[in-house]
Order: C-alpha cells, then structure tokens, then sequence
C-alpha cells in the first residue's frame, strides 16, 4: 500500500479531489435556491480544484438551524401569552381602510401570510434622524429604564460614541436593571477596542453573534446578523439603519461622516421588536426571554399601523424581497426608494420597470460616493436597465447616505436594516418594520423631497457616454453582485 501510495499518489490526490468536487456539487444542486448561485459554485468547485470546494464548504453553506422544535415550541409559548387587545373602533377604521384602497387590504394579506404576524394598530412612530438625533433618544431611554434593555447591533464601536452607551447600559444594570446585548461577530471587529469584553468586564450580559474566523479585511462573510434592535421595559423601541459608531453624529464632523435614519417606536408593535431580539438572543445564549420584565401587555400610543418583519437566510428566507415586491405591485401614484447600496436582481428590477410601464413615478435615490467601491461600480452596470424601464435616479452628494426606506403613495413605508442588495435579501438576518400612517409618511415624504431637491438627476445617456475602460470595470463588478 504505501508503495502504492508513493508511485500513485497524484492520482490518489486527483481522485480524492474530484470526489470532494462532485459531493460539493451534489450540495449545491439539492440546496441552493437560485439557480445562478448554483451555476456561479458549480463553475468555482470544478474550474478551482480544491480551492473552489474549500470556498464553498466555508462561505457556500447555510450553517444556521435555528428552527429545533423544542427550540421554537418554548418561543412560540412566550409570544402567544403577549395578547395585542384592538378595540372595537380601532378594528372598525381597518375595515374601512381596506374597504376604502383595495390595494392596502391586498397588502396587509400578503405580508400577513409571509410573516404569520398581525398588522398592529395604536403606534406612534418618529422618525431620527442620523446619529444626531437617534443617539440622546436613545440614551435617554436607557436612563429611564426601569426592568429590561435589550440591544442588538451590527457595529457597536468602542468610541466616543459607544463609550455613550457602555456607560449608560453598564449605570443601567448597577440599578438593577436587565441588561441584554448582542453584537455580531463581524461588526464588533470593526473597532480595534472590544466593546463586547468591556461590557463583559463591567458585568454585562453580552453576546457575539455566529462566532467567526474570518478577519476583519473579509467584510463579505455571509449569514452575519445586520439587525439594529433596541427595546426597553418591552414597551419602547427603536429600529432603522444607524449602527452604534462615532461616525453617525454628523454634527461633530467625523473623519468619515454617515448620513442615516433611525425611528423611536411606541405601541404593540414593539413586541415585535422583542420577538426577533429574543429568537436570536435564544439562539446564541440559550436563554428564553419570557413575562412581564420583557414582555408587557403593550399599549395604544398613536394613529399608525404597523408590523414587524423579520428576514434571513433560515426558515425567514426572501421575506423581506417578497414584501417589496408586493408593495412595488400594488403601488398607483409614486415609488420611492433610498438605499445606500441598489444591487437588484432581475425580479426587482422587472417589478420596477413595470411600475413605471403603468404610469408609477418610480424615484431611486443613491449615494454619489459610495463607501465601498466594488458596489457602486457594479451598482452603475446595472442602473441602466431601470433607467430604460422609465425609472427616475438620483445621486445625493456627501457624506455618505446609509438611510434604508421605502415609500409607496405617500402612506406606505418600510423601514429598518434591509439594504436592496443580495446580501440583505438573501445572506443576512434583517429586520424591518411596514407602517401604514399618512402622518409618519408626510414626514418621510418631506425629508426625501429635501434629498431630491439638492441631489443630481442621472440620466440614461450619461451612463452610455462613459468611457469604455469604466464601463468594462463596471461589468466585471457586476459578475460579483451575488456575492457582494
């Protein structure tokens, strides 16, 4: 045998290889849904020996499995004790609404059958804008709480503005308070300082989401929880865009500025907030939130309605996709759309040519320099074909805009952590909350109309009149898009 091994062992290599490329392979054609990523794995497995395979066992595979029926009986236990009481008048001025627009009755079905929770009436919804105005809201909750904080972040750096919070949890929890956070494994590499062992250091409960070996110069690891959630005594919430960063005060002219939108929520619908915090904190720690302390009969605060919804590559696969493109089907008047990085795939962009085909306005609002290179120029590859559809785009000048909203006629908005590229759609955990309030919509329709008004139309022919060497760069970073 070892003489065999020495004289043959190039084949026995060979061999060995190609048995590991065809059970790759054999994965991705029974696992992955789409049928490019199959294509785009397949072709690394077999035109990368080793290599290709070595890739897509580590970054290829949906390793989370969070849906263990002991796991989610004692969660569903929890939630189901937390009853959302409507009044009568309350249920009476839904009816009417959806008797009144057709289209919203469509909508408040379909997302209702995606996420299998009630539309909730009775919130007040306010919006924040950049670190500015979202960080003293927040802290100012968090000097209030009385028995539970729960936070989760994506980045929570360890500044000046971090240090904000980590004194402020750390006073919170010396009074007695239930303190809970999670930060992503990823995010938290972001800053050289660990915020996760200061807060572990000063006593706190506080937890790394999917714990990883991937180095902080790999910003591409997939199945990474994008999530911002914060909730506190189970009855105020605050949810949007705006990570935990000294960047985000804009006020105090960082070195690297972001322009962002956060949102305070009040009413039933934070106990949609709670849920999506508990199921991931069970999921890392083992712990099930449950009674008063986090979850308290909520109460009735404003006119909107509004519902949360949870998205990732788990049993809450494409969730937050099919609820744009049910929005962008039932839209009549105007589109609006703000994110900071617009890579659409084919069913979005079909969606949204075909809204403009109806007569839609369709309105794309993007950052004129983005912060990562590779997105923008595969970002401009494929504008052109919303823009042959009839779309509108605009570019806003720096800083950089990481806002996060869509609007749809002026009394629909979905707001929180999605961005519209493959890795929120398809590779992170998200959260977003649908709101029905012509009065939060007037508000998000003034401040958009702001952007519009200083930003700078781009128009067909000045994607087609650049020069050649661009729109090649542009096209090779397009073939990235599924991985960006």
């Amino acid at each position: 045998m070892i003489v065999f091994l020495q004289t043959y062992w190039p084949l026995v290599l060979a061999g060995c290889e190609r048995c590991i490329a065809v059970g790759a392979s054999l994965h991705a054609l029974l696992k992955k849904r789409e049928t490019n990523s199959v294509i785009g794995w397949v072709g690394l497995i077999w035109l990368a020996p080793l290599i290709g395979s070595f890739l897509y066992f580590c970054f290829g595979i949906n390793r989370i499995q969070r849906k263990g029926k002991t796991f989610q009986d004692k969660l569903d236990l929890a939630f189901s004790r937390v009853n959302v009481p409507i009044p009568v008048e309350v249920a009476r001025q839904i009816d009417e609404a959806k008797k009144r627009h057709a289209s919203f009755a469509q909508l408040v079905d379909a997302i209702g059958h995606l996420t299998k929770r009630p539309l909730l009436p009775g919130n007040k919804i306010t919006p924040l804008v950049n670190g500015d105005g979202a960080y003293p809201e927040m802290l100012a909750a968090i000097a209030g709480a009385q028995h539970s904080i729960t936070l989760q972040s994506y980045i929570f750096d360890f500044d000046d503005a971090g240090k904000e919070f980590v004194v402020a949890l750390d006073a919170a929890a010396k009074r007695g308070v239930s303190v809970r956070v999670l930060i992503d494994d990823v995010g938290s590499k972001y800053s050289r300082k660990s915020t996760t062992k200061e807060l572990r250091r000063r006593g706190i409960d506080c937890r790394n989401f999917l714990p990883t070996w991937y180095p902080i110069f790999v910003p591409y690891a997939n199945l990474r929880n994008h999530r911002k959630i914060m909730v506190v005594d189970g009855v105020c919430g605050f949810t949007g865009g705006i990570n935990i960063r000294a960047g985000c005060i804009v006020g105090n002219k960082p070195r690297h500025p972001v322009k962002d939108l956060h949102f305070k929520l009040e009413g039933p619908v934070v106990i949609h907030l709670q849920e999506s915090f508990a199921t991931d904190w069970a999921f890392v720690s083992g712990e099930f939130l449950q009674g008063e302390k986090w979850l308290p009969i909520p109460e009735f605060q404003g006119e909107a309605l509004a519902r949360g919804v949870s998205d990732g590559p788990d049993e809450d696969f494409e969730r937050m996709l099919l609820t744009i493109l049910a929005a962008i089907a039932i839209a009549n008047r105007r589109i609006v759309i703000m994110t900071p990085y617009f890579l659409p795939d084919s069913s979005l962009i079909r969606a949204l040519n075909v809204a403009a085909l109806r007569g839609v306005e369709v309105v794309v609002l993007l950052p004129n320099e983005n912060n990562i290179s590779l997105v923008q120029w595969a970002a401009s590859n494929l504008l052109s074909q919303i823009l042959e559809g009839g779309c509108r785009v605009f570019m806003t000048a720096p800083p950089f805009d990481h806002t996060k909203l869509i609007l749809v006629d002026e009394s629909w908005a979905l707001v929180g952590s999605t961005n519209l590229d493959p890795r929120s759609l398809r590779l992170n955990f998200e959260f977003n909350v649908e709101c029905y309030s012509l009065e939060l919509a007037r508000e998000l329709s003034e401040l958009t109309n702001d952007k519009l008004s200083a930003a700078t139309e781009l128009t067909l022919a000045v994607i087609q009149s650049r020069n050649i060497l661009f729109r090649l760069r542009d096209g090779i970073a397009r073939l990235l898009t599924p991985y960006l």
